[in-house]
């Protein structure tokens, strides 16, 4: 608008010059006059797309880069998790995760105000992927855990959103884009704990078979 009320500025004194009507002038006369005015808009018009541009591909790079990362990450610890079941045996490996269960659990007792009533159940777990405490039952989590497996064997993939829907918790920001296909069925482990505060029981759920990105892509 600015550079419009300037180049019309111009065009009036360049007539008043000649004493000619404005509309008069030719328009490449008044392109003439006017083209100069309209440099600085088109040089910041050019810069902001630029710059939108530039920042798409920095977000889209940094993107790939952390899913790369998650991926060697659950690679490396399924690698690590083989290894340990290798060396010290299926019973000394479950010891070790009922201790980190528990150690889990102690480091982060539940709140009242924290905990998710998902009015199915009224035995406490933790959510070992998402640090959520809630109400349910070991039957309904078997359940759920069945009927994601048959989700995936028949429609070939199913996310963590619908394991969440099954027993009751909210999505987060991460569950629609992790979840499991025919290669990485859901396997769940539940593990024995105390609450810190009043040893009350408290099972401590996680993923054995942790979800991956991109399971909804059909090799």
């Amino acid at each position: 608008m600015r550079a419009t009320f300037k180049a019309a500025e111009e065009i009036h004194k360049e007539n008043h010059k000649v004493h000619i009507h404005d509309l008069s002038m030719p328009p490449k006369d008044k392109v003439r006059l006017a083209w100069k005015f309209y440099i600085p808009p088109a040089i910041s018009a050019t810069l902001t797309v630029a710059a939108i541009i530039t920042a798409n591909r920095v977000g889209s790079r940094r993107a790939a880069a952390l899913a790369a990362a998650f991926t060697v990450t659950e690679r490396a610890f399924e690698e690590y998790r083989t290894k340990i079941v290798e060396r010290l045996g299926e019973k000394k490996e479950e010891s070790f995760r009922a201790e980190i269960a528990q150690e889990r659990v102690t480091s982060r007792p539940p709140e009242d105000r924290s905990i998710i009533v998902t009015g199915n159940g009224s035995v406490l777990f933790m959510d070992g992927y998402s640090g959520r405490y809630f109400l349910s039952t070991v039957e309904e989590i078997r359940t759920a855990e069945n009927d994601i497996n048959h989700r995936v064997i028949h429609d070939n993939y199913a996310s963590l959103t619908d394991f969440y829907e099954l027993i009751g918790l909210p999505s987060t920001s991460v569950s629609d884009e992790v979840g499991w296909n025919l290669d990485k069925l859901l396997d769940i482990r539940l593990s024995g704990s105390l609450t810190p505060a009043n040893n009350k029981p408290c099972i401590y759920m996680e993923f054995t078979v942790l979800p991956i990105r991109d399971f909804s892509r059909i090799r």
